[in-house]
């Protein structure tokens, strides 16, 4: 039995492929770890994107109902980027974990 599979292992294309396929596996720039670190970036990388289109989809239905009105353009400028008329003063109240209460 172990003569069998010592000659094989001698015929010169056994050899060759088994020398190739070591060589693919483990020494080549395309090797096992490479392929595997790749697949888990790949992995990732469709988790983000899975997140930023729910985050255009959410930008879009708000920029739809913004564009149409312009109490809700005044409203939205007013809280997000603190804009004010030039007549008024705005307030920006803090509570003590420094988080926004109301301006």
């Amino acid at each position: 039995m172990f003569n069998k599979i010592l000659r094989t292992a001698r015929n010169f294309y056994v050899a060759t492929g088994l020398g190739l396929f070591i060589w693919m596996a483990f020494f080549d720039t395309n090797d096992i770890i490479s392929q595997f670190r790749n697949s888990m970036k790949l992995r990732d990388l469709e988790a983000d994107r899975v997140y930023y289109d729910e985050k255009i989809a959410e930008v879009e239905t708000q920029r739809k109902s913004l564009l149409g009105n312009a109490r809700l353009q005044e409203k939205y400028a007013r809280e997000n980027y603190f804009m004010k008329k030039p007549n008024e003063d705005v307030y920006v109240l803090v509570n003590e974990q420094n988080e926004l209460l109301e301006k």
